[in-house]
C-alpha cells in the first residue's frame, strides 16, 4: 500500500475568502495541470484508461422509473407517465422523453443499481461527489464546512501539484456553470457539500465559474441563453479585460508587503494563500484558459445541438475546458426553483424541460467528443444523488429514495451499449449486488489510473485513505 505524504494543508484560518479576494485581486482559485499526473512516487499511478473526466450531476435526483429503468408492467401508480421506447442497447427500457440519448445508447452503460442509505439531498450530492459518507447526518445543514471530505475532483487536484514542472495554462478542476446551490436562491448564496477540497486544503479546491440569474423565478436551465448570458466568469476573479498585465504586477507588489506582513502571523495559513495567488494570476494571464471559456468560437449548429440552455451550453463548455487540458470537470444541473429534479409535486416539469435539456447535452456530448477521437480518453459520468419512490405520491410527483437509483457511465474503455445490475419488479431494490458511493469513487479513480487504495494526508497530516471499502466495477470496463 501507498501512502503519499506532503505538507500539512490548513485553511486560511483567520483570512475570509473574500479578504483574501480583496487583498488578492484574484480569489481563491488554482491552476492545474494538462495531464494525469499521480503522486510523487510513480507506484501511484497504473495505467491509465482515462486522460479527463466529465461528470453531469443531475442534482435532486431523478426517477429512475422516467429515464433508465422503466417498469412498464408495474402497477400504474408506480410505473409512471411515461412509456419506454426503442433504443441500441438490448435489455434497456429508456424513457420515451430520451429520444436523442436512445439513439446514442451504443456509446454508454447504465449502472441500474446504485445504492446508498443517505436519504437527504445535502449528504446524498457529498456522498458521490466524494465517495465518503458526510460527517454530519441528515438534516443538520447543507453548507460547505471545513470537515468535508475531498471531492475526486480536489483529490486529482491534489495529485496533479506534484509535478508542477509538467503545469499548463489550464486549471485541472473546473465546477461549471456555478457553485452546487448558487442559483437555488435569488441574490443569497447556498454552498451544497461534495464539490470542495475539505479537509485537504483550499490549496485544492475547484476553480469555480459563474453565471446568474435575471429574476428571482428565472431558470436558465429551462430556456434558450443568450451569449451575454453565457460569460462563465471564474469566481472570485475581476473580468479578464479590465485587468492588465501591468495592474496584476502592481497588485502582485501589493500581496507582497500584504505577504510580509502576515508571514509573522501565520505561516501555515499564508503557504496556502500563496499557492492561491500563484494560481489565480496565471489563470488570469493565460490567453488559453480565457479561449477555452468562449463559446462564441464554437460553430452555432454544435451549439443548437447541445440546446442553448444553461445545462447544454455549460456540457459543451466541459468538452472545451477538457479538450484544452483540464483533468476534471463537474458540471452542475441544480435546483434552481426548489425542485427540478426533486420531483416531489409532478411530472410536467420532468417531461417537458428536465428530460428534454438533458437528452440534448448528454446525447450531444457523446457524438462530440466521440467525433473528436476524444470518448475513448475522456470518461463521461452522468447522475443524481440519489433516485426517487417507486410509488408516486397524491401530487404525482415522487419522493426522496437513496435505495436505488441509476448511473450513465460512457468512454474511457467503458462497455458501448452495456447493462449493469438487475433491479426488482418495481424498481425500488436491487437484486443483484448494489454499487455503493464508494465503489464509484474507486471505479472512477482506477479509470483515471489512480489506485483507490491511495493515502493522502488529512488535516492534521495524517495518512488517510481517498476511498474507505470501495471496490471499482471492473465488469464495467472492456
Amino acid at each position: 500500500m501507498l501512502t503519499i505524504l506532503g505538507r500539512n494543508q490548513e485553511t486560511c484560518e483567520g483570512v475570509s475568502r473574500r479578504r483574501l479576494i480583496q487583498a488578492g485581486g484574484a480569489g481563491l482559485l488554482g491552476l492545474n495541470l494538462s495531464t494525469l499526473l499521480a503522486a510523487e512516487d510513480q507506484q501511484a499511478i497504473t495505467h491509465s484508461r482515462a486522460k479527463h473526466v466529465i461528470f453531469l450531476f443531475l442534482f435532486g435526483g431523478p426517477a429512475q422509473h422516467e429515464t433508465f429503468d422503466m417498469k412498464p408492467h408495474a402497477p400504474e401508480a408506480i410505473r409512471g407517465p411515461f412509456k419506454p421506447i426503442a433504443c441500441r442497447t438490448p435489455g434497456l427500457l429508456i424513457s420515451e422523453h430520451l429520444p436523442k440519448t436512445a439513439a446514442v445508447s451504443d456509446k454508454l452503460s447504465v449502472i441500474r443499481t446504485m445504492s446508498h442509505s443517505f436519504n437527504d439531498h445535502s449528504g446524498a450530492g457529498h456522498y458521490v461527489q466524494t465517495g465518503h459518507r458526510w460527517h454530519l447526518n441528515i438534516g443538520q445543514g447543507f453548507n460547505v464546512t471545513p470537515n468535508d471530505w475531498p471531492s475526486m475532483g480536489s483529490v486529482v487536484e491534489y495529485l496533479a501539484q506534484k509535478r508542477p514542472e509538467q503545469s499548463s495554462h489550464v486549471p485541472n478542476y473546473f465546477v461549471i456553470p456555478n457553485s452546487l446551490g448558487r442559483l437555488q436562491e435569488y441574490k443569497v448564496r447556498l454552498e451544497r457539500p461534495g464539490e470542495t477540497a475539505g479537509w485537504l486544503g483550499r490549496g485544492y479546491e475547484p476553480v469555480t465559474t459563474r453565471i446568474d440569474k435575471r429574476n428571482p423565478t428565472d431558470n436558465p436551465y429551462w430556456r434558450d441563453c443568450t451569449d451575454e448570458e453565457l460569460t462563465f466568469h471564474i469566481e472570485g476573479l475581476v473580468d479578464h479585460e479590465s485587468l492588465t498585465l501591468d495592474r496584476m504586477h502592481r497588485r502582485r507588489s501589493l500581496l507582497q508587503q500584504f505577504d510580509d506582513g502576515l508571514r509573522s502571523i501565520s505561516t501555515s495559513s499564508l503557504d496556502t494563500y500563496g499557492r492561491f495567488q500563484q494560481r489565480a494570476l496565471s489563470l488570469v494571464s493565460s490567453a488559453k484558459s480565457r479561449e477555452a471559456l468562449d463559446l462564441k468560437q464554437e460553430p452555432a449548429k454544435l451549439r443548437d445541438a447541445y440546446g442553448r440552455h444553461l445545462f447544454g451550453q455549460s456540457a459543451l463548455m466541459a468538452r472545451r475546458l477538457i479538450e484544452a487540458g483540464s483533468r476534471f470537470v463537474t458540471v452542475h444541473y441544480d435546483c434552481v426553483d426548489g425542485y427540478s429534479w426533486d420531483s416531489h409535486r409532478n411530472s410536467d416539469d420532468v417531461k417537458k424541460h428536465l428530460l428534454p435539456t438533458m437528452d440534448s447535452a448528454l446525447s450531444t456530448l457523446l457524438i462530440d467528443l466521440d467525433d473528436r477521437g476524444l470518448l475513448d480518453e475522456t470518461l463521461v459520468v452522468c447522475m443524481g444523488e440519489m433516485g426517487r419512490t417507486p410509488k408516486a405520491n397524491a401530487a404525482w410527483g415522487r419522493n426522496h429514495w437513496s435505495t436505488l437509483f441509476p448511473v450513465v457511465v460512457a468512454g474511457a474503455g467503458i462497455h458501448r451499449g452495456g447493462l449493469f445490475g438487475h433491479t426488482d419488479k418495481d424498481a425500488g431494490y436491487a437484486v443483484t449486488p448494489p454499487v455503493s458511493p464508494e465503489d464509484l469513487a474507486a471505479t472512477i479513480y482506477h479509470a483515471l489510473g489512480i489506485d483507490p487504495e491511495l493515502r493522502v494526508p488529512d488535516k492534521q497530516g495524517r495518512p488517510t485513505h481517498v476511498v474507505h471499502n470501495g471496490q471499482p466495477v471492473l465488469e464495467l470496463f472492456t
